[in-house]
């Protein structure tokens, strides 16, 4: 009898770890394939408006924010949520970002890294049932919008759920990252990493960023910065690991 309980116990254990490490990826990777196609059908339809689909704010001029630390990435085989933390915008009260924990289901950008291989629709918020678990990257709420001046923050699970922020490890200095939005086309280039620091390093997410925890990373002026936020080490949430990027002078590309 103990033998059979414990079988049993081994085979719904590893169900729920294929669920977490192979299901989710499909569903969400699904969703995010689609939300990309989506967004650049629309766009070819109205080429050059302004404003963002469906979202509850203007993205590219910034968001609402809400207060807290960084959010949880959902990161592990067992479920433990990866990704950074919850939606912080530094110096702002809290407000809603279209649904209850966070964060709008519609996307308003595109995310390309071609070093990773990577295209990925961005969403307003970083809620993780709306947004961060359906396989999209996050816009931390109050933080700037595609290149604008300041902060263009954004989180995205390292593990499970389309895992979309899986190797920004790999990223280095010099590497491109575009944000394509219905208004044109934004290019930075990778300047910085920061490979740990603590889930509260609100920091590194400011308009001028900064790690609070580790001084010796950040920023000193004013500029246009991109910000990607994970988990670390992988299948944890223990710490957040850190990529900015500064935006390539010479405005917007109109999109085609």
């Amino acid at each position: 009898m103990g033998a059979e309980v414990f079988v049993t116990c081994g085979v719904v254990l590893v169900l729920f770890v294929l669920h977490q490490m192979w299901w989710t990826n499909e569903q969400a990777r699904a969703q995010a394939v689609e939300q990309v196609r989506d967004l650049e059908r629309e766009w070819g339809r109205s080429p050059g408006s302004a404003g963002a689909a469906g979202s509850a704010v203007s993205p590219e001029s910034g968001g609402s924010s809400e207060s807290g630390g960084l959010p949880e990435s959902s990161g592990d085989s067992v479920g433990e949520s990866a990704g950074v933390g919850t939606s912080v915008g530094p110096g702002g009260g809290s407000s809603g970002g279209g649904s209850s924990d966070g964060g709008s289901s519609a996307a308003y950008a595109v995310l390309r890294i071609p070093r990773l291989g990577l295209t990925v629709p961005v969403a307003d918020g970083v809620g993780k049932r709306s947004v961060l678990d359906r396989g999209f990257v996050g816009h931390y709420p109050g933080t700037a919008g595609p290149g604008r001046a300041g902060n263009f923050a954004l989180a995205g699970h390292r593990n499970t759920h389309g895992e979309p922020f899986r190797y920004v490890n790999r990223l280095r200095k010099g590497d491109v990252i575009d944000v394509r939005t219905r208004s044109g086309s934004y290019t930075y280039r990778v300047d910085l990493v920061l490979p740990q620091t603590s889930p509260r390093d609100v920091g590194v997410i400011a308009p001028v960023p900064r790690s609070l925890f580790k001084r010796s990373y950040g920023y000193d002026d004013p500029g246009s910065y991109l910000t990607l936020t994970t988990c670390t080490p992988e299948f944890t949430s223990t710490y957040r690991l850190i990529v900015w990027a500064k935006l390539v002078p010479g405005g917007p590309r109109a999109t085609a």
